[in-house]
């Protein structure tokens, strides 16, 4: 099963499963209770933190939700910061080694940007983290694939917003080509 966030970032193949943390578990939580998909590829888009360009299409199944108060030891968590989704049947040598950050904010500064960076994290997408660790809570193998819209700095929203509709085209021809076994 494909899904993506929503709202703007939809695809004909994928089911909506909400923007943010807290709704994409939530709308998981539904969609896994009435159906049980054998695997789960999340679509969508991203941010990068400096090392990923533009228009990159990357893969990955671990992901973070780590706040910028956390980065300048404002504020520390009880839970687990990361998590590792269960393997899918892609290979393991074609999975690249991303970290992705969830948070329901946007990084619009790209000093902050450079400390998720120097922390390991490459992209940054509100959705993933939810989206794996919904799944696996239900045992569901799950992977994400991404494309970079923009870098994380005082420029984001802008730039999200020029080169969203490329990135959504670019990740349905990739879907179309490379990850039929989802669909």
């Amino acid at each position: 099963m494909i899904v993506c966030a929503g709202n703007n970032e939809t695809f004909s193949f994928a089911v909506a499963a909400g923007i943010g943390l807290i709704n994409t578990s939530i709308n998981l939580t539904k969609l896994f209770m009435e159906q049980k998909p054998k695997n789960i590829l999340f679509v969508g888009t991203a941010g990068s933190y400096g090392d990923l360009k533009k228009f990159e299409i990357v893969s990955s199944n671990s992901a973070v939700n780590i706040e910028i108060g956390f980065l300048e030891h404002l504020s520390y968590s009880p839970i687990l910061e990361q998590i590792d989704g269960i393997n899918t049947n892609v290979p393991r040598e074609t999975l690249q080694k991303i970290i992705v950050n969830s948070s329901n904010f946007i990084t619009a500064d790209a000093v902050q940007a450079q400390l998720f960076l120097k922390h390991g994290l490459a992209l940054e997408n509100m959705e993933f983290f939810a989206v794996l660790k919904t799944a696996q809570q239900f045992n569901i193998p799950s992977l994400g694939l991404f494309c970079v819209t923009n870098y994380c700095g005082q420029n984001a929203h802008k730039e999200f917003l020029q080169n969203h509709e490329e990135a959504k085209s670019l990740l349905q021809s990739t879907v179309l080509r490379d990850y039929k076994e989802f669909l």
